[in-house]
């Protein structure tokens, strides 16, 4: 039998579709942690830490079913559970069962440890990470979202096919609140150190059939096969391994961003102490006012649950 990890990565809600894709990326990444599926739906946890175990037997990595209590001693404790929203239900009481589902998974991790590190996936993000701040009782920095990253992996996407330039060398961020109130930063988008924009093959590109394409594809994937999993899940577990291993890379998670007063989808440095530093984007008036917009949209709920 293999060795158990130093560290532990907990996953509650593993047994639904996104937290068992993120239980999997952080086992097919090759991070080397025990992952713990947890979840209510105990068979389900179950099944799915069977079957990712399976996975990693030529992995550094550990994967079982876990409890809260274990989970709460966790380094770094992704949360992919919360309330679906139902048709035509209104998004103030979505929010309201989700304050109260994660205000019990808090309860349930109890004692928490102090060093661990929080990353919420669930939606609504942005207020989600802010009540899971408060109801936990940890430090702002040590609780994260996934806020607008996996938006941004679309938008560089869909850049790398425009220019021919990996995605990984594009410097563009989706930014705001991770949903409608998100925008893309144009005008600090950066291609080999030089605006994005000026690169001739942007020339004649509409912009904002960009940015709809961005906001179309999460909705034609759920009326394809109902639900998104596969890129969250990557993105979860890459920002997992960056808290474990300490990588301060920049990324536009949900973090508290001290000069707007609120948790934002903005770039930050993460590493093993959460987020280290989070950066001043200079964008201009037009995307300064839709800044605006997603802070007061953020401001205006969260001060409900403070």
């Amino acid at each position: 039998m293999s060795a158990i990890p130093n560290h532990r990565v907990s996953v509650i809600g593993g047994g639904g579709n996104v937290g068992a894709a993120t239980a999997f990326a952080l086992i097919a990444k090759g991070v080397p942690a025990e992952v713990l599926v947890v979840d209510v739906a105990d068979q389900a946890a179950q099944g799915q830490a069977l079957d990712i175990s399976d996975a990693s037997f030529m992995m550094p990595g550990t994967c079982r079913k876990g409890t809260f209590q274990e989970a709460g001693q966790s380094d770094v404790i992704i949360i992919t559970a919360g309330a679906r929203q139902q048709p035509n239900e209104p998004r103030s009481n979505l929010i309201d069962r989700n304050y109260k589902i994660i205000k019990s998974i808090m309860d349930s991790l109890q004692p928490i440890k102090p060093t661990a590190k929080i990353l919420m996936v669930s939606n609504p993000v942005d207020v989600l990470t802010h009540i899971a701040q408060k109801t936990s009782g940890l430090p702002r920095r040590q609780v994260i979202g996934s806020g607008t990253y996996l938006d941004t992996g679309r938008l560089r996407n869909a850049l790398s096919q425009i220019t021919g330039v990996s995605p990984t060398s594009i410097h563009a961020y989706m930014l705001g609140e991770h949903g409608d109130n998100q925008f893309t930063g144009w005008s600090a988008a950066r291609i080999g150190g030089r605006p994005l924009l000026d690169h001739p093959k942007m020339k004649d590109i509409n912009l904002d059939d960009i940015y709809t394409n961005i906001q179309r594809k999460a909705y034609e994937i759920i009326n394809a096969k109902g639900s998104t999993y596969f890129g969250i899940g990557i993105c979860a577990a890459t920002l997992a391994e960056a808290l474990l291993n300490n990588t301060s890379q920049v990324f536009p998670v949900v973090n508290y961003v001290e000069s707007f007063g609120c948790y934002m989808s903005w770039p930050a440095a993460i590493g093993s102490d959460g987020v280290e530093q989070s950066f001043d984007v200079k964008l201009n008036d037009v995307e300064s006012k839709k800044l605006d917009v997603a802070i007061n949209a953020i401001k205006e709920i969260c001060d409900k649950y403070n």
